[in-house]
C-alpha cells in the first residue's frame, strides 16, 4: 500500500489540537511537531504501508487558481498580498517537521508552483500497482477517491485522527447522495456548486450541498450538467435551478479549474518512496529528539517503522 500525507493539513491540525505548553527545553513550542510525529506513528501503525510519501504545499495559492477565482484563498492573504497567514509558533515549527521526516527517512513530495492536493493527485494519477490511501482533513481530496485502475481511499482526519473515517466510493456516495460509480468526481463538482468559504469559493447562490449533490447526480459529467443549462428542453434540470446556474455562468465557467486537483503537477520526490525499516540516519534523529524534547514522539515513530516491517 502506498500512503499518501497531506502533510500541511496534519500539522495545521496538530498545531491547534496540542497544547501550546508543549515546548523544547530551550522553550520553543514544538507542540505541532509533536502532534504530527504522533499523527505519523499512528498511521504507520494502522494503514501498514510499504510506501509512503509526505505531500508538500510549495506554493499554497497557486497563481493559475488565483487568476482563474480572485477571492480563492485570498482571506488567508498576509499584508504583503503574497504569503499565508500562518501563526508565527506555527511557522517555526515546519523546518522541524521537515527534518525529523529527512532523518527518518520519509520521502517528501512538492510540486512547484502547486500545493499538497495537486501532489496528491498527480500521485494518484499516476499510481498503477499499489492501492492508495490518502490521509487529510481536507474535504477537497475525495475527489481522487476511485476502485480503478488502482483503488484510492481516503481516511479523513476532520475529527481527529483517533476518529478519521475511511472513505471509498460507497462511503462518500453514501454520506453525500452521489453516484458511487463516480464519486469522486462527482464530489468534484458538487464542491463548485456548493462552494466553500474556507477556500474562498462562493458556490452558486441559493444552491446547498443536498441540492447540488441531487443536480449533480442526474449527470455523467459536469460539461453535460453545463450543457443543459443551456438547453430548456433537459428535464433534469426544474426552471429554478437552471435560472440559479444560469446566473452563475461565469463562475462555473472557470470553478473547475480551482476546484479540481491538478493531475498533471511536476512532482518531484526526494526519493525513494519505500517506508524504511529503520531511521536513515538514526543519529541525527537522537540528536532532534533530544534538542527539541520529542524522546517520546521519535520512540513511537522508530517503534512504528519496525512494526510495520514485520
Amino acid at each position: 500500500m502506498l500512503v499518501l500525507l497531506d502533510s500541511a493539513s496534519m500539522y495545521f491540525r496538530a498545531f491547534f489540537g496540542v497544547p501550546d505548553t508543549v515546548r523544547a527545553p530551550d522553550g520553543t513550542p514544538v507542540n505541532a511537531v509533536r502532534g504530527f510525529t504522533d499523527a505519523l506513528s499512528f498511521v504507520i501503525g494502522l494503514a501498514k504501508p510499504t510506501r509512503l510519501v509526505a505531500c508538500l504545499d510549495l506554493e499554497w495559492r497557486p497563481a493559475f487558481r488565483a487568476a482563474a477565482l480572485p477571492s480563492y484563498k485570498a482571506h488567508r492573504l498576509a499584508p504583503n498580498g503574497k504569503q499565508e497567514i500562518v501563526p508565527p509558533d506555527l511557522e517555526t515549527q515546519v523546518p522541524i517537521i521537515l527534518d525529523v521526516l529527512r532523518a527518518a527517512g520519509i520521502a517528501r513530495a512538492g510540486a512547484d508552483g502547486y500545493e499538497a492536493d495537486d501532489v496528491i493527485g498527480a500521485l494518484c494519477a499516476r499510481e498503477t500497482v499499489d492501492p492508495v490511501e490518502v490521509v487529510s482533513g481536507d474535504r477537497d481530496l475525495f475527489q481522487v477517491i476511485r476502485d480503478e485502475p488502482t483503488p484510492v481511499r481516503v481516511r479523513y482526519t476532520g475529527r481527529g485522527m483517533a476518529k478519521a473515517t475511511l472513505y471509498g466510493p460507497e462511503e462518500l456516495g453514501q454520506r453525500y447522495g452521489l453516484p458511487p460509480s463516480r464519486a469522486g468526481q462527482a464530489y468534484a463538482d458538487l464542491a463548485v456548486l456548493r462552494g466553500d468559504p474556507s477556500d474562498g469559493l462562493p458556490g452558486v447562490a441559493g444552491i446547498g450541498e443536498k441540492t447540488a449533490a441531487t443536480v449533480v447526480s442526474r449527470f455523467g459529467s459536469f460539461d453535460e450538467l453545463l450543457t443543459a443549462v443551456e438547453d430548456t428542453g433537459d428535464r433534469r434540470l426544474s426552471h429554478g435551478i437552471r435560472a440559479k446556474l444560469a446566473a452563475a455562468r461565469d463562475y462555473l465557467a472557470v470553478a473547475p479549474k480551482v476546484v479540481q486537483v491538478a493531475t498533471d503537477a511536476p512532482v518531484r520526490i526526494s526519493g525513494p518512496d519505500l517506508l524504511p525499516d529503520d531511521p536513515d540516519d538514526p543519529d541525527e534523529l537522537a540528536a532532534l529528539a533530544e534538542r527539541w524534547g520529542l524522546t517520546s514522539s521519535i520512540q513511537r515513530l522508530t517503534d512504528a517503522l519496525a512494526a510495520a516491517a514485520r
